[in-house]
């Protein structure tokens, strides 16, 4: 049974792990007997994923890979052979996979890619890992909380603010603004801050 090869594309033994590595998506399962996997993409655009010829690799959160008896060491990343969307997910070809059983043994993987690979986004368009850690403030100035996340809700994304440890907090310690034009005046990334048309007792 085939392992994946853990030199890269560019014949790297042991690449860098990327001090700006993100958290870009994670292997489903196995995708026909030729040892392609199906992958799940966290975002909305999986073009940085079909770009990349690596994906950085780290073991799944609930335990170690179900990883080939032959095998010692889980990889650290993965050389991408070829790839390409499919409905919903991303099938892939990787390195030294040459049939299910091997590609089976990757389910569960998390896959990372540097932030510098991402494509840049459009004017008013944002990557949801940039947003985070942003300070958000009101058109008065008021703070309002600092992004710890965001929600998808199809037909836009909301954020998820802690709020400020000055603020009482009656109804919970986060807060949630819709992440649309009618209540995000400005996105500043050079000064990390989100100014909001929104009110503390909003």
């Amino acid at each position: 049974m085939a392992v994946p090869d853990q030199s890269s594309a560019a014949g790297s033994p042991d690449p860098a792990w990327p001090e700006d590595a993100v958290e870009v998506g994670r292997v489903l399962d196995a995708w026909g007997i030729k040892g392609w996997i199906k992958v799940q993409c966290f975002a909305d655009d999986p073009q940085a994923l079909l770009d990349a010829t690596r994906w950085h690799v780290q073991p799944p959160d609930d335990g170690p890979l179900k990883r080939p008896v032959t095998a010692t060491t889980s990889p650290r990343h993965l050389a991408v052979v070829s790839s390409r969307k499919h409905g919903d997910v991303i099938v892939a070809q990787v390195r030294g996979v040459d049939d299910r059983n091997g590609a089976e043994a990757l389910r569960g993987l998390r896959l990372f890619l540097a932030r510098g690979a991402f494509p840049k986004p459009r004017a008013g368009e944002y990557y949801w890992v940039d947003l985070i850690g942003l300070d958000v403030v009101n058109r008065e100035g008021v703070p309002m909380g600092r992004v710890v996340g965001l929600i998808d809700t199809g037909p836009h994304s909301v954020l998820r603010l802690a709020k400020p440890e000055s603020e009482a907090n009656p109804d919970g310690d986060e807060r949630l603004i819709p992440f649309v034009a009618a209540y995000v005046d400005d996105v500043n990334m050079a000064d990390r801050r989100i100014t909001v048309d929104w009110g503390l007792d909003f």
